[in-house]
């Protein structure tokens, strides 16, 4: 059964940055994108340097696809699909994000 757990109010995700949270044992990097005040999560581990570091990589576009760069490698995953630009070998997984009463909150899954 899935439900929904409070990770952090929303005042603590500056708009254009990101953010750890702990979803069970799972990281968790959730971003708050600038232009549109949306948020978006994504696993917190890059496949491709081995460590939890997404959640400090650069939110940016590449054409219309919102991404983060790694701040390891720099390669680019989209927020909304988890996917790889540049190796489509690698891909991490995506989460369920909502605000609630101003708290942030992710979904088990």
């Amino acid at each position: 059964m899935s439900e929904w757990q409070s990770v952090c109010t929303l005042n603590d995700i500056l708009p254009g940055t990101g953010v750890c949270a702990l979803l069970g044992s799972e990281q968790v990097a959730i971003f708050r994108d600038r232009k549109h005040d949306e948020l978006y999560a994504i696993a917190n581990y890059d496949p491709i340097g081995e460590a939890n570091v997404l959640s400090r990589g650069i939110i940016g576009s590449i054409g219309d696809e919102l991404v983060v760069a790694s701040p390891l490698y720099k390669q680019h995953f989209s927020l909304a699909s988890g996917d790889c630009i540049e190796d489509a070998a690698y891909k991490v997984k995506t989460y369920p994000v909502r605000i609630n009463d101003n708290n942030v909150q992710l979904k088990s899954i």
